[in-house]
Formats: structure tokens, sequence, C-alpha cells
């Protein structure tokens, strides 16, 4: 039986400015028991697992996120990579991708990387991107660790503005941008069949 090609899902999340900034979103944000629509979760094992063998890491303290905690947490993983893997970033884990791929030579080889909706910078509308996931001036590191490299954005995000889809590809010009005409605001949908279908494309002899 051939041997799986790993793909290391690396979910979102939100920063703050400051401690009392994180309580109030605590304190005044909605609650819903509603089941999530997640295209990350049931539909890739669903449509991948047969040739793909996906990891999703759980990411410390996701709803008040560092990048420092999250680049220990990531490169704990390292020795149960193997080549040849294929990386997906959605919304803050795409910045955080983006930012340690700039900064860091990876130790394996990447097959691809994804990003899905990440902020470029600190101009959205309801969130503050900070925590230390601020991108350096120089990305270009990020293509020398993977020259198949993918964004995502939506037409209609209410989240990430498609203006930041713009910022990137000034940034990653070898990079290739889909631009989507609706993916319900956040790519908040259960099915996401365009980046399955590329992904299934990678690996094709």
């Amino acid at each position: 039986m051939a041997e799986k090609t790993q793909i290391w899902f690396i979910h979102g999340g939100t920063t703050f400015k400051s401690k009392n900034d994180y309580l109030n979103f605590l304190k005044n944000r909605s609650i819903s028991i509603e089941k999530k629509r997640k295209w990350s979760e049931r539909y890739l094992d669903k449509e991948l697992s047969e040739k793909f063998e996906i990891i999703r890491p759980t990411m410390p303290l996701k709803e008040n996120a560092r990048y420092e905690d999250w680049k220990i947490h990531f490169e704990k993983h390292f020795s149960h990579l193997k080549d040849k893997i294929i990386l997906i970033g959605s919304s803050l884990g795409g910045v955080f991708l983006t930012k340690y791929l700039s900064e860091n030579i990876f130790p394996k080889k990447i097959l691809s990387v994804y990003l899905i909706a990440p902020p470029f910078d600190n101009t959205l509308s309801d969130e503050y991107l900070g925590g230390g996931f601020e991108l350096q001036d120089n990305l270009s590191m990020i293509e020398k660790n993977c020259k198949n490299l993918n964004l995502f954005f939506s037409k209609n995000d209410d989240v990430v503005p498609i203006s930041h889809a713009q910022k990137y590809k000034m940034k990653l010009k070898n990079a290739n941008r889909t631009i989507l005409d609706n993916k319900n605001g956040h790519f908040k949908v259960s099915e996401f069949p365009e980046i399955v279908k590329m992904i299934k494309e990678d690996i094709m002899p």
C-alpha cells in the first residue's frame, strides 16, 4: 500500500491588544450551541483520507494567540513529519505559516502551501492582528521553502477584506491566487471543492 501524503492543517485564531480587550471579548461575545459548518473537518477527511494523512494540531490559546507560543508548538511536531508534505493555514493559521516560512527554513520538503483568507496586516474591521503575528517586509523566503504557493480569498468575506489579496500578491508575485465569489463570509462553509481538487492534483504523476 502506498504511503499517504501528509497534510498539516493550522487552524485560525484571534489576537488582542491587551488582557482587558481579551476579557471584554469573552464577556460580550455571542454564544451558540449550534454545530458550526467547517470544511476543514469531516469534509476533508471524506474527500482526502484515502490518499492523505491529515494532521490537525491544536495550537495554544487560539482565542488569545501569541506567535511565539504557536511557533514552539509547531516545531515540536517536526520529528513526526515526512518529506513532500502539504501545509494549509486558515485565517490566522495562514498568517502564521506565512510568517514562519518567510523567516525560517522548513526542515522537510514541502509539496504545496495553501493559505485560506489570511489577513495581511492590522486593517481588519472587527479584529486586531497582533500577538507577534505581524509580517516582516520581505516575505521572499516562503517561496524558497515552497514553489507551489496558493492563496484563497472570498469577495464576501466579512473578516478579511478582499484588499488583503492584492497586498499578498504584491509581496508574493509567484503565488497562485484564487478569488472566489462567495464562501459564506469568512469561509463558513461545510464543503470546499476548489481546494480538494488542487490538493488531489498535487500528487498526480
